[in-house]
């Protein structure tokens, strides 16, 4: 038997156990194996419809468009129509922010790995016609910088929009047609739809949702998040095989592989050493690297992952539910079987944890978004609750969340319980100068302490 038929054979057969097992609605696996592509669906596109999974069913692949969005960065330069280290504005002098000294300097590679330090999670609705990501550019300029550019990792949704202003200007074309003509077409992808007007020709996958914790899950009141953040992943949706046909292309292309080099190591939070390179995540797994990228929007979840030197790659869409847990066992058996890598082990709290310690962390952290406080009591036991802000973030979020935390590490804590399948690991980043925490690193991102 072929490697690629007993893939296929097992990915249909414990695909639909696993969605069931974690109250996933539905799902899609595909994989790359010896230069083919097999794939498998199970469950629903829409609970409430009761519409099936096919393989050719759309899912949002949400922050995993970033990798599209720095492939058409990589082709400008690939052209010499663009130079990664030199100022955005040399290009773009329509970029403003609300510190100009850093908007001054700010270069695309610095947009590409996540370091240009502006407020990342703004998702300011300007509409969905051709004019939106530049009407979305221009509302950055009250956008507040968090830190000088260059100097640590924080994801940036907003940063990736801008690179999608880029791709208009330099190819003088709306970035929706840009990614179908240089990407898309070329590649000959099928179900590939990048806005809701093209997903309903197709067989959408629908997001799913609990408002309380404690909630059955049910369909989103909405498909996406607003057209204008299209570049950072808002709309984009596919089948997970045309998810391949996209990476297939980086493997067999050399003038991708800058991509996939080391630009910026990420916070250590308790699992393996990892790297950002030009939007893709190097992960040093035990066996070997991989590199990959997640995404999510409202109730869908996407995971990629590449082993470059075994040019195997394994691709999971899902619209809601315990999802991380699939992620883990479908991922954990096809990269051993396959490419001989072993995923890390999830985070999981200690069974007898050390006491926070209340002086360095205690505080309120702020983003435009949410705000975040870390309390702890006098047995250095620790809460962190989280609030979102804006009408925007409500959107995304729940209105309001507490959770208890324990220690992991020095530099990390971890949710004793976990959330959407996972203990969420939270980075402890910096000292200030009474020694106190500056940064929350959650969800990839820095959130910096309010000011008291």
């Amino acid at each position: 038997m072929t490697r690629s038929r007993a893939v296929s054979e097992w990915i249909t057969r414990e695909l639909p156990e696993l969605v069931d097992e974690h109250g996933v609605p539905g799902a899609q696996v595909a994989v790359l194996v010896d230069g083919e592509v097999v794939d498998a669906a199970a469950g629903l596109c829409n609970v409430a419809t009761g519409v099936p999974v096919t393989t050719d069913a759309v899912f949002q692949i949400g922050s995993i468009t970033k990798v599209w969005t720095a492939t058409l960065v990589q082709q400008l330069v690939n052209e010499g129509l663009l130079e990664l280290d030199r100022p955005l504005r040399e290009y773009l002098p329509e970029f403003h922010l609300a510190d100009e000294t850093a908007a001054a300097t700010v270069t695309a590679r610095q947009l590409l790995c996540h370091t240009a330090g502006f407020e990342g999670d703004l998702f300011t609705d300007t509409g969905g016609n051709d004019d939106a990501v530049e009407k979305y550019v221009a509302t950055l300029a009250g956008a507040a910088q968090v830190f000088p550019p260059g100097e640590r990792f924080s994801y940036c949704n907003s940063g990736y929009v801008v690179l999608g202003r880029l791709v208009e200007v330099l190819r003088g074309k709306p970035f929706a047609t840009v990614l179908r003509e240089r990407l898309i077409t070329p590649l000959r992808l099928e179900h590939v739809a990048t806005n809701i007007a093209e997903a309903i020709l197709e067989r959408p996958a629908v997001g799913h949702v609990r408002v309380a914790p404690d909630e059955r899950l049910r369909p989103a009141s909405v498909w996406s998040l607003p057209p204008s953040n299209a570049p950072a992943g808002s709309t984009p949706a596919m089948c997970a095989r045309s998810l391949l046909g996209f990476v297939r292309m980086h493997l067999s292309d050399s003038g991708f592989d800058l991509m996939r080099q080391p630009q910026v190591v990420l916070p250590d939070l308790g699992m393996p050493r990892t790297h950002c390179g030009l939007s893709w995540m190097l992960l040093d797994y035990p066996g070997g690297t991989v590199i990959g990228h997640d995404g999510a929007t409202i109730g869908q979840s996407a995971f990629l992952r590449v082993v470059p030197e075994a040019g195997i790659a394994v691709a999971l869409l899902a619209n809601g539910g315990d999802v991380v847990p699939v992620y883990h066992t479908v991922f954990s058996h096809l990269l051993a079987e396959l490419a001989g890598v072993e995923l890390p082990a999830l985070p999981v709290p200690p069974a007898d944890p050390q006491p926070v310690d209340a002086d360095r962390v205690s505080g309120t952290y702020r983003t435009t978004m949410a705000e975040l406080e870390l309390s702890v009591d006098a047995e250095g036991r620790a809460w962190l609750r989280t609030e979102a802000r804006t009408e925007e973030a409500k959107r995304v979020m729940p209105e309001t969340t507490v959770v208890e935390v324990v220690r992991l590490h020095d530099d990390a804590l971890v949710t004793v319980q976990p959330q959407a399948g996972i203990h969420q690991v939270i980075g402890l980043l910096g000292a200030d100068s009474s020694g106190r925490v500056r940064f929350l690193h959650s969800g990839g991102r820095s959130v910096a302490r309010a000011p008291t």
